[in-house]
């Protein structure tokens, strides 16, 4: 990693995780294997920072710390890149085991429980699926019915906040504002 860390992707170690690592990564790394319109890449740090803002939305007095584990669903693509979910599913346990011990050994970093409880899991997921339906529609090209039957229904975010969350923008602006976003949901 830039900081210096080495990471056993196999057998990861909260010590060896720095949120500047997974901040750098993550606003390099291409949603939609980067077919999606704007001058930049749509990147995984965006489309973290565009669940979280989902979940405000959709929850507004829900605590902190399920802001963050919204913030860091995705953390573990800093380091394995973002697969679209057919290929994934064709790869199996394997890459998924890898990914959800990353995500516990980064939980714990961050005084996160290593496993959500179900119901957590599942909210961060509806908030998933509404930005997905949100990046479908207005960055990849899908109809809204086809984002519909794959992603569900809009998940009603402001028009502003959809201007400026849907408006790709270059790596150093992701990165800054997804570790701003951190420091404050992490403080």
């Amino acid at each position: 990693m830039l900081s210096g860390r080495r990471l056993d992707l196999l057998d990861p170690s909260p010590l060896d995780v720095e949120i500047a690592d997974i901040a750098h990564g993550l606003a390099r790394v291409a949603r939609w294997n980067g077919q999606t319109s704007g001058a930049h890449i749509f990147s995984v740090a965006q489309h973290t920072l565009l669940v979280e803002a989902v979940m405000r939305e959709q929850m507004p007095r829900v605590d902190v710390s399920l802001r963050l584990a919204a913030l860091l669903h995705d953390a573990p693509e800093y380091v394995v890149g973002d697969m679209i979910s057919p290929f994934k599913a064709v790869l199996g346990g394997d890459y998924k085991r890898v990914e959800k011990r990353l995500l516990s050994t980064i939980h714990i970093r961050f005084g996160l429980p290593p496993v959500l409880p179900d119901k957590i899991t599942q909210q961060i997921k509806a908030a998933d699926r509404g930005a997905a339906y949100l990046e479908a529609t207005r960055l990849a090209g899908f109809a809204e019915t086809e984002a519909r039957r794959l992603f569900g229904r809009d998940p009603g975010l402001p028009p502003a906040a959809q201007q400026d969350y849907l408006t790709p923008w270059p790596a150093a602006k992701a990165e800054k504002r997804f570790l701003a976003r951190f420091k404050t949901l992490h403080a």
